[in-house]
């Protein structure tokens, strides 16, 4: 009995550290929400200033001086200048395309995160439910091996692995260079400062022993660090997924506690609001109709409060998995709530069967590469990653 409880123990070990678990999930999740802050980013760029610019009614002051209290980390508090502001903005337009296109995955999801506080910190009454989610999981993608499939980084690796390459990266050692001199700037100026300082240095500290292994240590100190960089990968996708179930949880719960979506005013109010109704005729006729107003409060409130307990049962948990991904499409449609949905659905991919990711990103090949129609086997495709795959 103890012995066969070892064995469990064992396996689940080696499956831990042995590779980066869901990768497919967590490739999906890189993508969604990189490509959801890149979309938003892309739609205000002509209202950037008055959002998160000198043209704020949250004026620079009053943000300096709310930072300065619950100390939150932006870039944007370095200086007032619109030249600086024009800057960082650019900057996480770029580090949102270079996470979603995977390349340089370790670098960029941490630029991504730098440039998603460095404009949601800088004003923060301005977002909404989706710029939480936006703004957390950004920390989370920063500690997962989110590059593993679908990504430049990937490809880098196959290729790497098939001519025997000797293991030099002139692009990732001038990246690091360039990132170790800017922190030394904003350090030594004084900008940067406490946790985000140890924080920030620590990582880059952390790549430079990595590259350094792989360089000239490939053996059982590269091994080492590759269990190492799968369990804390593991354990930021196990928070991922705790995450979500405790916004779907809170969320549930909040409503049962309240009259509005027992009576289902909590969902025709908004059909009535001029800021949520981008299709008047289409919120109104919905508004007016009693049945698809009642079920759709109540069916809101019985998936939200039951999701967390279906993921024990794996056919449940994806009917409303997919009842969940549909109502945030109509939020987006129905309500003009585009973002918020996209980064709610982004979110909820966490939960998506692995053969289902797989079916899907086979037929986005076949169908961006019409000539290269070549048979995947089953038990490894091209895009599955092996233990010795770095990105």
């Amino acid at each position: 009995m103890l012995r066969g409880a070892d064995r469990t123990v064992a396996r689940g070990l080696s499956r831990i550290t042995g590779s980066a678990i869901a990768p497919y999930q967590s490739a999906v999740v890189r993508i969604g929400f990189s490509l959801t802050w890149l979309l938003f980013l892309l739609r205000e760029w002509p209202h950037r200033d008055e959002l998160y610019g000198p043209g704020s009614p949250w004026s620079w002051d009053m943000a300096r001086t709310l930072i300065g209290t619950n100390h939150a980390f932006s870039l944007l508090m370095w200086s007032d200048s619109r030249l600086w502001f024009e800057v960082v903005y650019t900057a996480a337009i770029a580090f949102s395309v270079m996470l979603l296109l995977g390349w340089r995955t370790r670098t960029a999801s941490i630029l991504f995160m730098i440039g998603v506080l460095a404009l949601q910190n800088r004003s923060v009454f301005v977002g909404d439910g989706g710029d939480n989610v936006l703004h957390i999981m950004a920390i989370y993608l920063a500690f997962t091996r989110c590059g593993q499939v679908w990504s430049l980084d990937s490809r880098r690796a196959r290729r790497a692995a098939a001519s025997a390459a000797d293991g030099r990266d002139p692009v990732g050692l001038a990246l690091w260079i360039g990132s170790a001199l800017v922190l030394a700037w904003a350090t030594a100026v004084g900008d940067l400062s406490g946790f985000w300082a140890v924080a920030l240095w620590a990582a880059l500290a952390t790549q430079a022993a990595w590259r350094l292994v792989r360089r000239h240590a490939p053996g059982e100190p590269r091994t080492v660090l590759d269990m190492i960089a799968n369990l804390v990968h593991g354990g930021a996708m196990l928070v991922i997924v705790v995450e979500v179930c405790l916004v779907y949880a809170t969320a549930g719960w909040y409503k049962i506690q309240g009259s509005r979506w027992e009576d289902g005013t909590a969902l025709y109010y908004p059909l009535h609001l001029n800021d949520f109704t981008p299709w008047p005729s289409l919120s109104h006729a919905l508004a007016g109709n009693g049945l698809m107003v009642m079920l759709i409060t109540y069916g809101t409130v019985i998936v939200q409060v039951a999701f967390p307990f279906t993921l024990f049962n794996r056919r449940v948990k994806n009917v409303l998995l997919a009842l969940m991904m549909c109502e945030h499409a109509g939020i987006a449609v129905i309500l003009g709530l585009p973002f918020f949905s996209l980064a709610m659905i982004a979110a909820d991919a966490v939960f998506l069967p692995t053969g289902f990711l797989r079916w899907i990103g086979d037929r986005v090949v076949r169908l961006l590469r019409p000539a290269r129609r070549a048979v995947i086997p089953r038990q490894r495709s091209a895009d599955e990653p092996t233990t010795s795959t770095l990105v």
